[in-house]
């Protein structure tokens, strides 16, 4: 075997073996515990900071802002309707509106579709009775936003709580929700 054939086969041997933790790494991530991507509870209230704030337009062109919502506990859904894990997680979402809305819980959702003339179908489809939130363009959601779904959780002070990166299950939003509720 020469020299080159040799470089070569360690190359595919390279090549082969980080493939292979690739692999094996998206698929500890794919079925890893949630509590990786969620954490097991709400931040501390002693560890809580002020959010920004925002004031944004729904789809009926009405204003809706984080700073009205105070007393209340807030989950802010950043989704899209060509996201599947949005798609997944929205059902709950809107079964928690519907139940906890009387209790002081809130939920809002921000499209960030580029065509927001899909966002009436999907809603109408999903039955959304929450209200859906278009940024501005002189918002700068790259910055906030990583990954669709994101889900802020904020307290009734409106201080964030908690952050979802990823679809979370009912089961914690749920938990989370119910522990703010009772602050």
């Amino acid at each position: 075997m020469s020299s080159d054939e040799g470089q070569q086969n360690r190359f595919k041997t390279l090549k082969n073996g980080f493939a292979g933790l690739v692999v094996v790494g998206a698929l500890f991530l794919s079925f890893a515990p949630e509590s990786i991507w969620h954490g097991a509870s709400v931040v501390p209230v002693s560890e809580r900071k002020e959010s920004g704030g925002f004031t944004l337009s729904d789809l009926e062109g009405n204003t809706w802002s984080l700073e009205a919502q105070r007393g209340k506990v807030v989950l802010v859904n950043y989704w899209a309707t060509w996201c599947p894990p949005c798609r997944a997680e929205t059902p709950a979402l809107v079964r928690l509106a519907d139940e906890y809305k009387a209790k002081g819980f809130e939920v809002v959702g921000i499209s960030l579709d580029e065509d927001t003339n899909l966002i009436r179908p999907f809603v109408d489809e999903y039955k959304i009775s929450y209200p859906i939130l278009l940024p501005s363009n002189a918002t700068n959601l790259s910055l906030m936003i990583e990954a669709l779904p994101t889900t802020m959780l904020y307290d009734r002070q409106g201080r964030r709580a908690k952050r979802y990166v990823g679809a979370a299950s009912e089961s914690t939003f749920r938990a989370d929700i119910e522990a703010l509720l009772k602050e």
